[in-house]
């Protein structure tokens, strides 16, 4: 959420934080309706608190009056409606002013952040900067078959009994891609855990309202999570959303920062608005795997800590000797609450193309502030947001794609990367 009093607060001669975050918005194609909107209910709600304080003045004033003229047995009658109509105004615009405030909040929980300034300006996609790209790219002498044909024709990934048995988007993994699945898993964990420095978290699957709101989901992006019925209770559509408000409503110690967890969970996402985008596969399912990387950092080393992270997750690319680059979005493709993103996008043969497989993300205090959470310097005063960052590391399912379409050889059969190997009971391949 954005910070109001620096909205509010005043240039020294050069641009002030209105004007670089309405340029940011402008940029991002946001459009500034809701901040000149906040600009001028803010005022409103800041003059009814001037006008309550003034009447209550008066009132103090009126009520010394009252008291003084019945010490001395005068009738104060009149004195005491103008103090009935004087408790009744004040009242008014206290409720006008609590209001306001309501809506100005309501309004800031809807505007995207600030970006940082290193973010490319773009307005969509096709605008955002590659930064490097790293491994070969494979060379066949067949044409390259898509996963969910090698997973059809070997047997182990199974569409047709999974949207008989759920729906659209759902899958059934088998033999080998099941105990691919699960050796990914435990690869990416281990190596977070053991080389990164991340603590292991196993966070709840479901999540609430407040949680949802302290990330940035809600109530923007309410449709596109998955609702269980009669409760307040919403399925995670990332671990992001369990383990950013582990600490929320707390104050660290300052000594306690950076805090780094990799949490693995099911992931599940309602993709409205995908409709017709990739059907086929295992790209884009109602329900998929993935290791999250989550930090809260001190202000002074959340970019440092960003690169950082985003190196973690490509560690896992290298690992597997899947070629892959890494992208700076742009203004128009960076997420809602993302001041600076990467994203890693994986080479897949069969489609010719790279997808993305990870998003490492600076929100800098944007998600601090709607979940308050806060450090106390260690010198004392006040407490300050925390920044938050996290990362995909990576996502299982789009990993198992990438080894599939990678490692493809001509007869069908798919060879194992090396790093996985001793995860897989030692088996070299998939046939």
């Amino acid at each position: 959420m954005i910070d109001l009093k620096l909205l509010e607060k005043k240039s020294d001669g050069g641009p002030s934080f209105f004007d670089d975050y309405q340029q940011c918005l402008i940029h991002r194609g946001a459009g500034t309706d809701s901040l000149v909107k906040v600009m001028e209910l803010n005022k409103v709600r800041k003059d009814l608190i001037t006008q309550a304080e003034t009447a209550k003045a008066s009132q103090n004033k009126v009520s010394g009056e009252i008291a003084k003229m019945k010490r001395e047995g005068k009738d104060a009658t009149t004195l005491i409606d103008e103090m009935g109509k004087l408790s009744a105004s004040v009242k008014e615009m206290e409720n006008k002013a609590a209001e306001s405030e309501q809506q100005v909040f309501d309004l800031l929980a809807t505007m995207p952040n600030k970006t940082h300034s290193s973010v490319p300006v773009g307005k969509s996609a096709d605008e955002n900067k590659e930064v490097h790209k790293k491994g070969t790219l494979p060379s066949f002498a067949f044409t390259a078959k898509e996963h969910w044909e090698l997973g059809e024709k070997l047997g182990i990934i199974d569409f047709d009994r999974a949207g008989k048995v759920t729906g659209t988007r759902f899958a059934f993994l088998k033999g080998k891609a099941a105990q691919m699945e699960r050796a990914l898993i435990q690869f990416f964990l281990d190596l977070h855990t053991q080389k990164h420095g991340y603590q292991e978290m196993l966070p709840p699957f479901i999540a609430n309202t407040a949680s949802f709101f302290g990330v940035g989901q809600f109530p923007k992006f309410k449709q596109d999570v998955f609702h269980l019925e009669n409760t307040e209770y919403y399925l995670i559509p990332t671990a992001e959303v369990s383990v950013t408000n582990y600490y929320r409503e707390e104050i660290l110690a300052e000594d306690q920062l950076p805090q780094k967890f990799a949490a693995f969970s099911p992931c599940f996402r309602s993709e409205a608005g995908s409709y017709g985008r990739d059907v086929k596969g295992l790209v884009r399912q109602h329900q998929f795997n993935k290791v999250e990387l989550m930090v809260f950092a001190h202000p002074s080393q959340s970019y440092d800590l960003h690169e950082a992270l985003t190196s973690h997750a490509e560690q896992v690319l290298l690992d597997l000797e899947l070629p892959f680059r890494r992208m700076a979005l742009c203004t128009g493709d960076i997420s809602f609450g993302a001041a600076k993103c990467f994203d890693l996008e994986v080479w897949l043969p069969g489609q010719n193309s790279y997808r993305e497989i990870s998003s490492c993300s600076n929100f800098e205090d944007f998600q601090a502030r709607r979940a308050n959470i806060r450090f106390r310097p260690n010198g004392g005063g006040k407490p300050q947001f925390v920044h938050t960052l996290n990362g995909s590391g990576l996502a299982v399912g789009r990993t198992l794609i990438a080894i599939f379409e990678n490692y493809q050889r001509e007869d069908g059969s798919i060879a194992i990367p090396k790093a996985l190997q001793k995860y897989m009971a030692g088996a070299t391949e998939i046939r």
